[in-house]
This record gives structure tokens, C-alpha cells and sequence, in this order.
């Protein structure tokens, strides 16, 4: 299930960090950094999904 949560990290960050976390405060940290910049949404998400 990893594997597919890094999947949707890449392509699109906040719904790896959705399938992790669901709505919580690293799912809208995560949109807020992926509209800043969708390298910054990629790495936070994939910390996201290794640290847990």
C-alpha cells in the first residue's frame, strides 16, 4: 500500500498525504506547500508517508 501512497506522492502530493493522514494538519500543510511550489508538496509528502 506504500508503494501506491508514493505513487499519488509524486503525482499529486496532497493525495498521498490524504491516504496517509486523512484531513488533518499535514494534509493542508501539504496543499499549502504544493501550491508554493510542487517540489516542497512532493518532499513533505513522501516524509509523510516514510515516517509513518
Amino acid at each position: 500500500m506504500d508503494v501506491i501512497r508514493i505513487i499519488f506522492a509524486i503525482l499529486l502530493p496532497p493525495v498521498g498525504v490524504f491516504l496517509q493522514v486523512g484531513f488533518g494538519l499535514h494534509f493542508w500543510l501539504n496543499i499549502l506547500l504544493t501550491l508554493l511550489g510542487y517540489i516542497p508538496g512532493i518532499i513533505h509528502a513522501i516524509w509523510i508517508i516514510a515516517r509513518r
